[in-house]
């Protein structure tokens, strides 16, 4: 079908949404636990009897932080713990922010001197706002110390319920029977310092309590929410929560989120040298076909003063890990620095969700996913960007453009971003569209149950803390204690790739799709970076399904196909005073006889922005494709 190829189709390939979805209640068949609808379920009531809060009122808290799941007592990204996520995250934060790690040139192209994200001096972080202490608020209120509640479920619970009963009173409102009196309640459980973000996250407490949920917890656990779609929330509470309204002149975000305009500055200083993004005419002047999901490795304050550093990267949006608030800094059609790929960068939108990657479990929030997944929706309605895992990247997919950069570029969002869920919530879930022997699979691990070993979160070459993961490991051969593939890009001397959580040599990832090489008993071979790479998907426990999807093999007569990681015009098509950008092919080929999916068809095309004067930007757009 073709003499080349893009490196996006081979690493992150999926024209459609396609594997199997887990079952929404009772226990997964990988899960290794039984059943038990009694001890947490009767945890919420018994909370909710002793602080007299509506039970549907606590529950649906609960499952908007965190599905009722309690992780095993590790904390959020956010230093929130437990089924209420109450916060303490004194030890979550980091010492670096996310585009200060590694070697990544944040803008990704050499027309102008590289942007590899460090400001001169990086913003340390502020005292900790009250969102991030309420565990501290909780233990005052229950009188239980701060250790049970981070450890003991049932003890989370009712410091949570204690969290919402003291709302409940600050604002001068009686201990209702009633789910539709708490409202102001809810919205101040929030943490939001604004109102919109605040009412948002109300909003969305009182739609699960419409429509209900039941799901099995990551204790194995079921948990029902039954459905009372007559609940009437007295919207008007929210006005007397004394917040603040955020500035939203600027932004471009649905009506079904709270978003606000804190901008990036396009700011010139020193010879020659601009930042922190490019002024362009998107999409007028380019198509905008994908979305990269980032995570910040950065507190929310320290994000927004980064971003705000002229001197520093941009991204168009960042998103809230405690209630899902959403900031946008650079406009639409402009250009932000953040993928570490020119190509994609312009052609491209960037969402950072607040979080750390290692620190030390890695869950988000539902709250956060909610509202990131309705501003992909929005995004992807407004340009016709397909929902599928090649239009719709992890930072982590993003090919390094050049063979020299491909090491340098960034791990995030990381194994443990639920794919399988956001996609979900995308109304695009992850559904098989052929048999259990088909020539294409789609990855698909059941995320709670699946849990590889990855080490290195809080010391390099230390186990993580079990935790699910939307990623399947890539061995040599059939069989556990076989080697892991090798990634030449990331090591061209040859050396095994690891079991580090940002080692991404010999992982594939929830969404993406892949030929079969071969089957072997419980194990699945695939086309992977030029090579056989083998994974565990036992038919009782898959972790693919079968899927239908165009390949791509090299033409007769040829031995290879080159690999791309970013798809400039051919020299004929750049006009004078432009430089012609080379088009160097990285160190992977497909070999005769490979078969690769194919994600997508996308033009020759580099956009050429250089200086800060934008009169001078123009896209040089070939004749290949």
């Amino acid at each position: 079908m073709a003499s080349v190829a893009l490196l996006l189709p081979l690493v992150s390939a999926a024209p459609s949404a396609t594997a199997g979805r887990p079952p929404a209640s009772g226990t997964s068949p990988d899960s290794g636990a039984s059943p038990d609808s009694g001890a947490l379920q009767d945890d919420f009531a018994a909370a909710a009897a002793e602080y007299g809060v509506p039970q549907s009122v606590l529950l649906a808290v609960s499952y908007l932080q965190s599905r009722w799941d309690g992780h095993g007592g590790a904390p959020s990204v956010t230093g929130g713990y437990g089924p209420m996520h109450l916060t303490d995250a004194r030890t979550a934060l980091a010492s670096a922010p996310h585009h200060s790690h590694g070697t990544e040139d944040a803008r990704g192209d050499t027309s102008r001197t590289a942007k590899h994200g460090t400001p001169a001096e990086l913003p340390g972080p502020s005292a900790l706002p009250a969102r991030l202490r309420t565990l501290e608020r909780a233990a005052g209120l229950s009188g239980l110390s701060p250790e049970r509640l981070r450890t003991s479920t049932a003890a989370n619970i009712r410091g949570g319920a204690a969290l919402l009963a003291a709302a409940q009173r600050e604002l001068g409102r009686p201990a209702s029977v009633d789910p539709g009196d708490w409202y102001g309640a809810v919205a101040r459980y929030s943490g939001a310092d604004d109102t919109a973000t605040a009412t948002t996250y109300a909003d969305d407490v009182y739609d699960i309590i419409r429509s209900g949920e039941r799901r099995t917890t990551d204790s194995g656990q079921v948990v029902a929410l039954p459905a009372d779609p007559d609940v009437a929330p007295e919207t008007t509470q929210a006005a007397g929560l004394g917040l603040r309204t955020a500035a939203t002149d600027g932004t471009e975000c649905p009506r079904t989120v709270a978003c606000e305009w804190v901008p990036a500055p396009y700011e010139e200083f020193g010879e020659g040298d601009y930042g922190n993004h490019d002024k362009a005419d998107r999409p007028a002047s380019q198509s905008v076909d994908h979305i990269v999901v980032h995570d910040t490795e950065a507190t929310w304050d320290v994000t927004l003063k980064l971003v705000q550093d002229p001197e520093y990267v941009s991204w168009h949006y960042s998103v809230r890990s405690s209630d899902g608030h959403i900031a946008q800094h650079v406009p639409l059609k402009d250009v932000g620095w953040h993928a570490g790929n020119w190509y994609v960068n312009a052609k491209a939108v960037g969402l950072e969700h607040e979080g750390f990657l290692v620190a030390p479990d890695a869950w988000y929030t539902e709250a956060m996913y909610r509202t990131s997944a309705r501003l992909v929706r929005y995004l992807a309605k407004r340009y016709g960007i397909p929902l599928d895992r090649q239009h719709i990247l992890g930072h982590d997919n993003v090919p390094g453009p050049t063979a020299t950069t491909v090491r340098g570029m960034h791990t995030d969002p990381g194994p443990y971003w639920d794919w399988a869920h956001y996609f979900e919530l995308l109304g695009r879930p992850f559904t098989p569209t052929a048999g259990p022997r088909a020539a294409v699979v789609t990855i698909r691990p059941r995320y709670t149950a699946h849990q590889p070993l990855y080490t290195g979160c809080a010391k390099p070459g230390e186990a993580c803390p079990p935790h699910g993961s939307g990623a399947v490991r890539l061995h040599t051969e059939p069989g556990e204690s076989t080697p892991l593939v090798k990634d030449i890009g990331l090591r061209p001397g040859g050396q095994e790739s690891t079991v580090d959580v940002n080692d991404t040599g010999a992982r594939a990832s929830t969404g993406q799709q892949y030929a079969v090489a071969e089957r072997h008993g419980e194990w699945t071979a695939i086309w992977y970076l030029g090579q056989k790479a083998w994974f565990h998907n036992p038919r009782t426990r898959p972790t693919a399904v079968g899927a239908r999807g165009w390949v791509l093999t090299p033409g007769e007569g040829l031995a290879d196909i080159p690999v791309y990681g970013r798809a400039y015009p051919e020299a004929s098509a750049y006009p004078a005073g432009v430089p012609v950008q080379a088009v160097s092919p990285l160190p992977y080929r497909l070999l005769a006889g490979q078969r690769y999916v194919v994600g997508d068809r996308v033009p020759g095309e580099y956009s050429y922005a250089p200086a800060f004067d934008a009169s001078g930007h123009r896209v040089v757009r070939g004749e290949e494709a």
